[in-house]
């Protein structure tokens, strides 16, 4: 059973950044996308940032200019570079891996306030 295992989650002053990651416990073959979610209280779950198989990227009109999503194959990895970060982007960030299987990680808090 294939764990996607996330980090980098904190408090942080309106303004500054966070470098989130995913990390898979094995290699996921066949995978179409990896993406970053979000879901904030009494909010539904939005995406963030994805990027497909072939490099290519997509992120909500939100986080455009602010966040950049990338991976490493080589260490099964996805990060999300948050820059810029504003207090509307308070939420627990969740990773996703698409492939012949649906993989979620368990999220990891994002708060931004001073």
């Amino acid at each position: 059973q294939v764990q996607l295992v996330e980090s980098g989650g904190g408090l942080v002053q309106p303004g500054g950044s966070l470098r989130l990651s995913c990390a898979a416990s094995r290699r996921i073959f066949s995978i179409s996308a990896r993406s970053w979610y979000r879901q904030a209280p009494g909010k539904q779950r939005e995406l963030v940032a994805s990027i497909t198989s072939g490099g290519s990227t997509t992120y909500a009109d939100s986080v455009k200019g602010r966040f950049t999503i990338s991976r490493d194959i080589a260490k099964n990895t996805v990060y999300l570079q948050m820059n810029s970060l504003k207090p509307e982007d308070t939420a627990v960030y969740y990773c996703n891996v698409a492939g012949v299987q649906n993989y979620w990680g368990q999220g990891t808090q994002v708060t931004v306030s001073s």
